[in-house]
């Protein structure tokens, strides 16, 4: 008798962890995106805040730190393809030269998952000629892949091209 108590009191016991866990599935895939652990789209923007302030401290080391270990960087202005930090910390070495101020013209923002986002548009630097002192302003488009690796975002696709002439 004592067995078949237990047995059943097991059974039971199963069932309601099963059903407990249907539930909170239910309850987790209804979820709202702001609560479901999902960056918004202003936590996306902000990465590329702190890439342009990485920029600004001039030093190539800071700004790789940005980019994943496996990173790729198709660079503004270079046809070089850099796919490591040392290459990425090469490019950066010569970009940073020009004293670069990035700024946003336009952007589009897609949070794929709770781990990856895409944003993508134009955007604009002024560059100083390390030489001459002369200004000058690139006109690029954009793409950074963004994944949540170890709970840090890192780039780890950035792809900028100067802008073409005409529409």
């Amino acid at each position: 008798m004592q067995r078949h108590i237990r047995t059943r009191a097991a059974t039971a016991t199963a069932a309601a962890l099963i059903a407990a866990g249907t539930i909170t599935a239910g309850v987790s895939a209804a979820t709202p995106e702001h609560q479901s652990g999902k960056p918004s789209k202003k936590e996306i923007a902000a990465l590329f805040d702190g890439w342009s302030a990485a920029l600004r401290t001039g030093d190539p080391e800071v700004v790789a730190d940005r980019y994943a270990d496996d990173a790729v960087l198709l660079p503004t202005l270079s046809a070089e393809i850099r796919t490591d930090r040392a290459g990425i910390v090469d490019y950066m070495e010569g970009f940073l030269a020009k004293k670069p101020e990035a700024s946003k013209v336009q952007t589009v923002i897609n949070v794929l998952d709770n781990n990856s986002a895409i944003d993508t548009g134009l955007y604009e630097f002024q560059l100083t000629d390390p030489v001459t002192g002369a200004k000058s302003t690139a006109e690029a488009r954009y793409t950074y892949e963004y994944e949540k690796r170890d709970g840090e975002w890192l780039i780890v696709n950035h792809h900028s091209s100067l802008l073409p002439d005409g529409d």
